[in-house]
């Protein structure tokens, strides 16, 4: 970044990462972080879950709801473009005692987050009846997504600050405190949405207004917390401004962050239309199942993925080079250990998960065995995890895009295009996403072992030649 202010030093070694073993840092902060990803996925999976049992067990209106999910992925990815682009430059100016900087970045990242959410909320409203029918809506399931959309879009902005800003205080050394502001919203909407859903007879709708109140409960906080006393760098009003000097370099680490979630949003509209028009609604909701299956069992290793990477982060800012091999090692056995044991709970229960979301009797049947196909092969999903997090971690922007387009773009969407056209019909669609796990998630891996991991592991030798490594 050009123009660095002087180095200043203060308060913000208080929670300091090169200190203690390594391990113990990442699940520090894993595990707040891990419950707190779980609780915030309760904002969307709670609304599915009750969504999933209105009108007896009929599934459209769970299918309605999925064919936001587009939409509501497109809204995150931009909150990670500008939240996650920005905290490892926060990190590694804060761990190399840049206090100045460090606030010019979150104040950057919640400027962008302001502005990209102002205009998605326009672009919304704009093109919500041409969009949904674009990914996959039918007549019948058209009134329940519109229903939903319509009121989430009111909560674009509060959605965005909580998503984007909240990494800001993890990043701090505070993920307790990360975890909090995402459990009382999240915990606001598993109250509200029986009240709204079932007491007050509104449905989806419901379920949207629930999902927006707690939101703006969540952003608040957060906001709250940033701009006190206790947070080691604190969001200024001064320091909420676009920045030339700082706004390509977020973009820059935040890409990879936005082309994962921008791929996720292709990836999901494509599926919804392929099974629209081979297979119909049925499989549309059947497919909103999977995925809500999918993102909770994702969690523990985004989790440890995310409390890693400021760890990583913060010691290649100190030049703690051993440390930084330590992170990497640390965060890929974890996530390599528990995506095994979560494919077999998936392979061996599988109808204990996809009852959670819906007791639609045909639904369950037609989906037991899509679900099983989808999870096989999810242990190379750690492998990929594990590769993005070094790149994220370590500024290699090129490499993070790269194979963030590569497992979805390059392998899942012509797979989901072409394989139901051959003669797979809707289990092509299905199976699109194990063959990307093996062959993304290998190719990712081994690219970070070459490239990253050997130049940080000569960094350590040449720093211990020298007696300067810790």
């Amino acid at each position: 970044m050009s123009g660095q202010p002087e180095v200043t030093t203060s308060k913000l070694h208080t929670n300091d990462f090169s200190k203690g073993p390594v391990w113990k840092n990442i699940v520090a902060q894993a595990v707040p972080l891990t419950l707190a990803q779980l609780v915030h996925l309760l904002y969307n999976v709670v609304d599915r879950i009750y969504i999933g049992h209105m009108n007896g067990g009929d599934g459209m209106a769970l299918t309605g709801v999925g064919l936001t999910f587009p939409c509501i992925t497109l809204i995150l990815a931009f909150a990670a473009l500008f939240g996650n682009g920005g905290v490892p430059l926060f990190s590694m100016r804060r761990g190399a005692g840049d206090e100045v900087t460090a606030g010019r970045i979150l104040g950057n990242s919640c400027a962008l987050i302001l502005v990209s959410g102002a205009v998605l909320t326009v672009l919304g409203y704009a093109f919500c009846r041409p969009v949904l029918y674009a990914f996959g809506a039918s007549d019948v399931s058209y009134a329940y997504a519109s229903a939903y959309l319509r009121i989430y879009l009111i909560g674009t902005v509060p959605s965005m600050l909580a998503t984007g800003l909240n990494n800001y205080i993890n990043a701090q050394g505070f993920p307790r405190i990360g975890m909090m502001s995402i459990v009382l919203g999240a915990g606001l909407n598993i109250v509200l949405d029986p009240l709204f859903i079932f007491v007050l007879k509104l449905g989806v709708a419901g379920a949207a207004i629930a999902t927006v109140i707690s939101q703006t409960v969540s952003a608040a906080w957060i906001l709250s917390f940033l701009c006190g006393r206790v947070a080691l760098i604190r969001l200024r009003r001064e320091n909420v401004r676009i920045r030339r000097g700082i706004t390509p370099d977020i973009i820059r680490i935040g890409m990879p962050h936005f082309i994962v979630q921008a791929t996720n949003f292709l990836v999901q509209v494509v599926c919804n239309s392929t099974l629209q028009r081979y297979g119909g609604d049925i499989y549309v909701g059947i497919m909103t199942v999977v995925n809500s299956v999918r993102e909770i069992f994702t969690l523990p290793v985004n989790g440890v993925t995310s409390g890693s990477q400021p760890v990583i982060s913060f010691n290649y800012g100190a030049k703690a080079y051993r440390r930084v091999l330590q992170g990497i090692d640390t965060g890929t056995v974890i996530g390599v250990v528990y995506t095994a044991l979560a494919w077999l709970a998936v392979v061996l229960f599988p109808r204990l998960w996809f009852g959670i979301f819906s007791d639609d009797a045909q639904m369950t049947e037609l989906g037991i065995g899509m679900l099983r196909l989808y999870f096989f092969g999810f242990v190379f999903m750690a492998l990929q995890f594990a590769g993005q997090m070094v790149f994220q971690a370590l500024g290699d922007a090129r490499h993070g895009i790269f194979f963030s387009l590569l497992r979805k773009v390059i392998i899942v969407v012509p797979l989901a295009l072409v394989l139901p056209a051959l003669g797979f019909g809707v289990t092509g669609v299905f199976l699109a996403e194990p063959v990307s796990n093996v062959i993304g998630g290998l190719a990712c891996f081994l690219t970070m072992r070459i490239t990253q991991y050997r130049r940080v592991k000569r960094l350590a030798e040449e720093a211990a030649a020298a007696g300067a490594d810790r």
